[in-house]
């Protein structure tokens, strides 16, 4: 009984070493600076493997990079991989319960065309952990917008983020310019699948995030179309109740001062036909002078009776 004990903490001791060993591996603080030694391919602290079938363009495949960066090794047919495989033969889907095996062996994905799936020989592709990735939605400049149509690098990041290793995604999406809209876009499904217990919750969180996507996708939509001519104020383009901001002070203060300029105008109106009346009397009365000098007009001391009548001539004498 007591060899049978010993034996027992024997075992339940090395356990303990090995995940403070892997805990260490996977201490966040030495990925944190980019320039850090820890930050080099050759002490990134799982190992990434990669089946390359050759079916995408070299330029543009983000396995490939990876390789030729040195944090994935490129594995053969037939070649066995102990940890985690992200295959479409996969029965289970990655949830954080693999969070050992990515820690101890690592993740290896299948690098094919997603439109020649069946010429693909999964089955000579070997290991003991093949995993289904849940509903996440492609963010690499070819399948944009696509659920379900990852690149290698987004498959790596999922399956990091999903079993609790989120930092490890971000150094491998770094390498990328678009990478970090895959976080950015998938991070609410990320965030419920890291939180589900097994394969099975991640399933049911993926089912129960599908049929709201539907619920939405068939509820009716505003017809702008149909326009109540009842109202008031009806404009199609903007929502009932919905108005544009009131102009109504600039307006007023606008009408305010085209009166004044109105007013100014109308006494400068006056003004000038009062001056106008006065130069015409002036000069009716100038004419009157000039045809009374030329009639003889009155001597000063004159008065009005001694004036000729008409019809009288006068003369010198």
């Amino acid at each position: 009984m007591g060899k049978h004990n010993k034996q027992f903490t024997g075992k339940k001791k090395t356990n303990n070493d090995r995940r403070r060993h892997r805990d260490d591996k996977f201490d966040v603080d030495k990925y944190s600076d980019e320039e850090s030694p820890s930050y080099a391919p050759e002490n990134f602290p799982c190992p990434l493997g990669m089946w390359d079938l050759e079916h995408c363009d070299p330029k543009k495949c983000s396995g490939r990079k990876l390789g030729r960066l040195g944090y994935v090794k490129t594995l053969r047919l037939q070649q066995r991989f102990s940890g985690l495989i992200l295959s479409p033969m996969g029965v289970k889907c990655v949830s954080p319960q693999d969070r050992e095996i990515v820690g101890e062996h690592g993740v290896a994905v299948i690098d094919c065309s997603w439109a020649r799936l069946e010429d693909t020989p999964f089955s000579r592709m070997r290991g003991g952990h093949p995993r289904l990735l849940p509903y996440l939605v492609a963010t690499n400049p070819i399948n944009y917008g696509k659920p379900c149509t990852l690149s290698c690098v987004e498959a790596y990041a999922a399956a990091f983020y999903i079993t609790g290793y989120k930092e490890l995604g971000e150094i491998l999406l770094k390498k990328f310019k678009w990478g970090h809209t895959f976080y950015e876009v998938n991070e609410e499904l990320l965030e419920k699948y890291a939180k589900c217990k097994d394969s099975a919750d991640v399933v049911a969180a993926q089912k129960e995030y599908l049929e709201q996507l539907e619920v939405e996708h068939n509820k009716p939509k505003q017809d702008l179309t149909d326009i109540d001519m009842d109202l008031e104020h009806c404009n199609p383009n903007r929502r009932v109740g919905e108005l544009p901001p009131s102009d109504s002070s600039d307006d007023s203060e606008e009408e305010e001062d085209d009166d004044e300029e109105e007013k100014e105008r109308g006494e400068k109106n006056e003004k000038e036909e009062e001056e106008e009346e006065e130069s015409e009397e002036q000069h009716s009365a100038e004419e009157c002078n000039k045809r009374d000098s030329a009639c003889g007009g009155t001597d000063k001391g004159e008065s009005p009776q001694s004036k000729p009548h008409k019809g009288t001539s006068t003369s010198p004498t």
